[in-house]
């Protein structure tokens, strides 16, 4: 994660009413680079990078208990509000890649992620972020967390959530 540390997309902030804030959680997932995702050039074409943060972005909520499908049975929608990519390198078909999904801490209803991809010689090829606002069922913005994620924030807070890197 010493990486990650040199693109802070999240400006960490040390202490929050005099508690240490927690560290990001990450998840990272494998990916291969099919054929229908490349250009002209055999290299992954750049609109694809938001899919593969999307991948990422996915496994982590799953894991965590805080995906799409648990938005979803609390009619709880969550756009994204802001993404990001800082291309560094090709990826080409075939290839194989890591991406490690980050949530970064927030006690505002949104979700903060940073990304990082890097290819089979473990280089870095982007990085990048996405804001995710939370919408009701009216589609009217949510002020606060949702009650699932503020009590996952509460977890996490008291150091009942570990972050994983399985890849």
């Amino acid at each position: 994660m010493n990486n990650m540390k040199r693109f802070p997309y999240f400006t960490p902030q040390p202490c929050l009413n005099g508690n240490p804030i927690p560290e990001p959680l990450p998840f990272t997932v494998e990916r291969t680079v099919r054929f229908e995702e490349v250009d002209l050039m055999a290299v992954l074409w750049h609109g694809h990078y938001a899919s593969y943060f999307e991948d990422a972005r996915v496994a982590l909520g799953n894991f965590y208990d805080i995906g799409y499908q648990v938005m979803m049975q609390h009619s709880i929608l969550a756009p994204v509000r802001q993404m990001y990519v800082d291309y560094r390198a090709p990826l080409v078909f075939d290839e194989r890649c890591t991406i490690t999904a980050l949530l970064h801490w927030s006690e505002a209803a949104r979700l903060n992620l940073s990304y990082l991809i890097k290819n089979q010689a473990q280089e870095i090829v982007a990085t990048g972020y996405s804001v995710q606002m939370f919408i009701d069922a009216r589609r009217k913005l949510m002020l606060e967390q949702p009650t699932f994620l503020h009590d996952f924030y509460q977890r996490w807070k008291s150091g009942a959530v570990a972050g994983v890197n399985l890849a």
